[in-house]
């Protein structure tokens, strides 16, 4: 269960890109008193028009609907109708051209096609038609529907593309939690090893302590078999996404539930009261634990069924998500630094690939990486797989698909079973936590890296591209600095001289 689940975890481990500049803000307005007032995204072609920045240089035109039609032929609508007027028909089978064509020749001075399919930026060569001045957007046919259930019937709308903000406030929170949660569940692994250890010193407490012991450890061919596995899946999620996404749904509550519980027992764990206990079977069990089990339950359940709902169902998200990573953090052991260099360094070139490479293999040019964690195909359910927090500077971006910052699981987990290595290594060489800071700040340092190659470039980037290299040479340069690099290579073949102080 717990290799299958830091599987998927895995498999969404890069940022997602702002939104490109195709996409911009219709700004809706109805007509009573008080009248109220809407935005909604559009995509639209830059080289054929270009809108302006805000709604100051904007000009408003009365909506016409009529998604009744197609408008291929000019009959198909009088040309009063149309006269001074934005228009919205649906797509069609014609080119964007042929009905920009036909709808300017009726006097018509703003073209909106309404879109059941994902939306894309118009794409018609132009030069076909040089006198062509009407704005020409695609909207999504549902948001035309919902403007008039919310506005009426007399709706007056404009046009306009803000600039993308350089640089957005929610990663500085995507910041903070991947930090916490990497240093957090490094600190824990070596509570659990420092807690190992003074067993092995003890026997009468070794068979109690291995009893109660959770931790999975990888070998160099499991990490191998794991990172093929991670690359079959991702695959297999980009043909079949629409029916294996409900299956990462239910393992993402089930995992994230248990994750939950064994997070906030180890808190009650350490606090003497309320630990009255009941009989079932041959177990004693402690009642606090009974109810903390349903309340993590119940806390997936209401995620799972309220997902969708972006005002909050995100905060759950990210809460269910945070201590699923330090769960597997603290519970998955990586033996040695050779075996860290082998994972992390597959992962890397995994990320880079699928990222990077793929979108010269697939036929719509897009990543694979990038339209699996997205949902490809304009899919409504998303992988589970990620920190969302929405974004706070207002762009096209909060109306289209991306209205929130997102960090994969895999870009906190992987790195963080190197800094929990660090930490163990640590505890069982009485180092002063040397390692477990180095390389907590490397990993720092690492995202606020990927951060600004992100907003440099403006597009997807695989993070752990500058995880990797940050915490694997900061951690070698330690090693090597104190003259430790054949312990900390090796692992665990020199615990045994270990003695508690």
């Amino acid at each position: 269960m717990r290799a299958a689940v830091l599987l998927w975890a895995a498999l969404c481990g890069s940022l997602l890109p702002p939104i490109n500049g195709d996409e911009g803000i219709l700004h809706a307005s109805g007509n009573g008193v008080t009248p109220l007032t809407k935005d909604y995204c559009i995509a639209y072609n830059s080289n054929w028009i270009s809108l302006p920045s805000s709604l100051d240089n904007a000009t408003f035109r009365s909506l016409e609907n009529l998604t009744s039609t197609v408008l291929c032929d000019s009959s198909e609508v009088p040309a009063a109708v149309m006269k001074d007027k934005a228009v919205v028909v649906m797509r069609g089978n014609c080119t964007f051209l042929e009905k920009a064509k036909i709808a300017q020749s009726l006097g018509a001075k703003m073209l909106l096609i309404a879109s059941k399919a994902r939306l894309s930026p118009p794409s018609d060569n132009k030069t076909d038609l040089e006198n062509l001045s009407l704005p020409v957007a695609l909207i999504r046919y549902n948001d035309i529907v919902d403007m008039q259930l919310t506005l009426g019937n007399e709706i007056n709308v404009t046009l306009y593309s803000p600039p993308l903000p350089e640089f957005d406030c929610s990663m500085v929170v995507i910041f903070l939690i991947a930090v916490f949660t990497v240093a957090l569940g490094a600190y824990w692994s070596g509570v659990a090893e420092l807690e190992n250890l003074k067993a092995t010193a003890s026997p009468g407490d070794r068979e109690t302590r291995r009893k109660k012991e959770e931790n999975v450890t990888f070998t160099t061919l499991t990490v191998v078999l794991f990172v093929v596995i991670c690359c079959v899946m991702l695959i297999l999620l980009y043909f079949f996404y629409r029916w294996l996404v409900y299956v990462i749904i239910l393992v993402f509550c089930l995992a994230s539930a248990m994750s939950l519980y064994n997070c906030l027992a180890a808190l009650i764990g350490e606090i003497p009261f309320g630990q009255c206990r009941i009989v079932c079977g041959n177990r004693n069990i402690e009642v606090r634990l009974i109810f903390l089990a349903a309340f993590c339950i119940a806390a997936a359940a209401v995620w799972a069924v309220f997902r969708n709902e972006d005002r909050w169902a995100w905060i759950l998200q990210d809460i269910l998500g945070i201590a699923f990573c330090l769960n597997f953090i603290k519970t998955l052991k990586m033996p040695n630094f050779k075996s860290c260099v082998i994972l992390l360094g597959l992962l890397l070139l995994y990320d880079v690939f699928f990222v990077f490479i793929t979108p010269f293999i697939t036929k719509n040019g897009a990543s694979i990486m990038v339209e699996v964690a997205a949902g490809p195909f304009g899919n409504s359910e998303k992988l589970p797989v990620v920190i969302r927090v929405p974004r706070l500077e207002f762009s096209a971006a909060t109306l289209c698909d991306m209205p929130f910052s997102l960090l994969g699981f895999g870009d906190i987990i992987v790195p963080g079973l190197l800094v929990a290595y660090c930490r163990r290594f640590d505890v069982q060489t009485s180092s002063s936590s040397v390692y477990y800071v180095s390389c907590t700040i490397a990993y720092a340092v690492g995202m606020v890296l990927t951060f600004v190659v992100l907003a440099l470039m403006k597009m997807g980037q695989p993070a752990l591209l500058y995880l990797v290299p940050c915490t694997l040479i900061t951690s070698s340069l330690v090693a090597w600095r104190r003259k430790e690099m054949k312990k900390f290579w090796k692992g665990s073949s020199y615990q045994v001289g270990w003695m508690p102080r």
